[in-house]
Formats: structure tokens, sequence, C-alpha cells
């Protein structure tokens, strides 16, 4: 079997959604057995059948995984996978510092850059997956900032700031926030429009930029920074003009898991998938971990006695040597409320052996 794995992280890289195909076929009541995994994206959606093209549209569209029957009785688990979203921080200054740790404590990649050798180092940012000391006019024709970057522009200066609005309208990246007075922000976007800048995009940017806490610190400022990016990753808008809607524009997976998953590995490995969840869970639908048959385990579908049940089922499949099963994992019963639990909810998971890459 081809790694699709390793093509999703190559496909990621040149496309910011693609859906991965697995196809199930219960040969036997006591043998199920994966037929394949295959990928598609958006534009290769007329080389599907139209029921399937219909639920991959719709998949894209709300960003969540689902399981369905085909015509055929096959079942088939349609999962939307997303470009990994980077934390570029424009500035290496004194608030980029936190921002950069806390932006990889929540599982962002992170890169700075700064024009200053000083502020442009690994030593300064040992967190941070690149840094570039390079000049805020010619640093975009290395980052090649897409729609899935989170864009903080903190600058030492107004002059600086402009540079970098110019050059990352365009690119249309998730969030874009940049530091400043009300004062300095309106004059700067007055310019901009003054230029011949779309009024429309500039009203989007975040600034001046976090959460209104009456953050003082660098951490504190940080802190209100990845507040308000977090309610623009998680929420349909700005947690400032209040709460909404939560967001479905993208699955809970784990890179780690996938980047584990494309690896030549020699064993088998059992792969567990959130498929749907109700009310309050500790993970959302998309979210995956990998057991191994000696208990190793990589990635969490939430923790406590619920995970460790399925863990224990996907070791049993795994001693059987193929196929998959699907388990409903109930936390609002009595066993929930007598171990502690916080969550109340239900989570649909699909566990399924991912053989051997030999």
């Amino acid at each position: 079997m081809d790694n699709q794995y390793a093509k999703l992280i190559e496909d990621l890289q040149q496309k910011n959604q693609v859906v991965m195909l697995t196809r199930f076929k219960t040969v036997t009541e006591a043998d199920k057995t994966i037929i394949e995994k295959s990928l598609i994206s958006k534009d290769e959606l007329e080389t599907v059948d139209k029921q399937l093209q219909k639920t991959i549209e719709n998949i894209l569209i709300k960003g969540m995984p689902e399981l369905i029957i085909t015509a055929d009785n096959e079942t088939v688990l349609c999962e939307p996978f997303y470009a990994e979203g980077r934390l570029i921080i424009l500035g290496g200054g004194h608030i980029a510092k936190p921002l950069a740790k806390y932006g990889t404590d929540i599982g962002f990649k992170v890169t700075v850059v700064d024009d200053r050798p000083a502020f442009a180092n690994e030593g300064r940012f040992p967190e941070a997956s690149q840094v570039l000391c390079e000049s805020f006019e010619t640093c975009f024709d290395h980052l090649q900032v897409n729609a899935s970057d989170y864009v903080v522009i903190v600058t030492r200066g107004h002059r600086h700031d402009a540079v970098c609005l110019r050059q990352v309208l365009d690119s249309d990246p998730e969030y874009l926030g940049m530091i400043g007075s009300k004062r300095r922000v309106k004059n700067l976007m007055e310019l901009l429009v003054g230029e011949g800048f779309d009024e429309g995009k500039l009203n989007q940017v975040y600034s001046p930029i976090g959460l209104k806490i009456g953050a003082i610190t660098p951490e504190e400022i940080a802190i209100s920074i990845m507040a308000e990016i977090i309610g623009k990753k998680r929420l349909s808008q700005s947690v400032s003009e209040g709460p909404k809607r939560r967001q479905t524009s993208q699955s809970d997976f784990d890179y780690e898991v996938l980047e584990n998953l494309a690896n030549e590995d020699t064993e088998e490995r059992a792969i567990i998938t959130v498929v749907s969840k109700k009310g309050s869970v500790p993970r959302g639908p998309g979210a995956k971990m990998i057991i191994w048959s000696d208990g190793r385990s990589l990635g969490s579908i939430g923790g406590g006695c619920s995970e460790a049940e399925v863990s224990l089922a996907a070791r049993d499949l795994l001693q059987a040597g193929s196929g998959y099963l699907t388990m409903k994992v109930d936390m609002t019963g009595s066993v929930a409320e007598d171990e502690g639990m916080v969550c109340g909810g239900i989570m649909d998971v699909l566990i399924e052996v991912y053989p051997s890459m030999k």
C-alpha cells in the first residue's frame, strides 16, 4: 500500500485543502478489511461519483470528517485536512519573545523575522521553527504567506509596519494583526487608502492588536494577542465582538500524528479518529491518536478512562491483525460522574489497523 499520509503532507505544501478517503469493506462479519486510502482536492471532484462528490463538497465547507455508507455498501471515512498554519511574527522585539513561546506552546509553527542580527537569531527564539534575518522589504519573497497563516506585525516603527502591511494584505492570511495606538493605526490606514489599497481589506486588520484585557507587560500583551488569534481560529469572528458560535472551519487533527503516519514504520499501528461528537468532549472531530501493540501511543482523543477503553480496543484489533471498528464513547453516565470528568458528551470514534510500511 502506498503511504498516502506522506503524500498528504506533500500535497498540503501546495494546496490549502485536501480530503483523504479511507474505504472499508465488510467481507464477512468477522473479517473487516481496509480497501484503500486516497487523496482528492477540490479541483479533482469530478473524478468521483456524484454522491461522494456532494459529500466532499459539504465536508470542505464544514471542515469536519464524516463516515458515510455508499450506494455500493462501502463504508468511507472522508477527512478534510488543511495546510499547517504558521504564526509569522514580523519584528523580533520584546513582545515577539513571549509571543513566539506561547504560539509554539499551543501548536503553531513559528517564524520570526527581523532585519537586525541581534534580534533575529535562534538563541533569542529557540522555540521558533524558522528565524529570518532579512529586511522587511524582501522577507516576503522567502515567506510565501498563504491563506492558512497567522501574521502579527510588531516591528519597531511605523515605517516598517507600513512596509509589512503593504506586502501582506494581498496574501489574505487567516489572521492579520498589527500593533500600534489608535491614532498611529488610523494615520497608517488613511495613508494606505490614499495609495489605492482596498479599504475593505484594511478594515479586516486586527489593529490595535489583541483583546482588551488591560495588558501592560510584554508577556501580558503577547497573551492578549494569542487570545485574539485563538478566537479567530475557533470562533466565527473576533471574540472582542462578543461570543459567537463555534467555527467549523477546521477539524482537530494533530500534525505530529500525521508526520508519524507518514514515516515508513515497520510496525503495525492502530489509528483512532474522532468522527463526530455531541455535547462537551475533550477533543473535536478529526482528532487522532496512534496505538502500538506494546501500549505506546502518540496523540490524544482526550485522555482519561474513556481514552484507555478505546486504546484497549485498538490493541485487541491489532492483535487480530487487520480490520476496523467503530465505538461510541459516552461521557454522560455514572462512570463519568464517578471519575469526576468535567466533560459530559459523546464521541463516535473509528479504529483502524494501519499496516506496516515494509
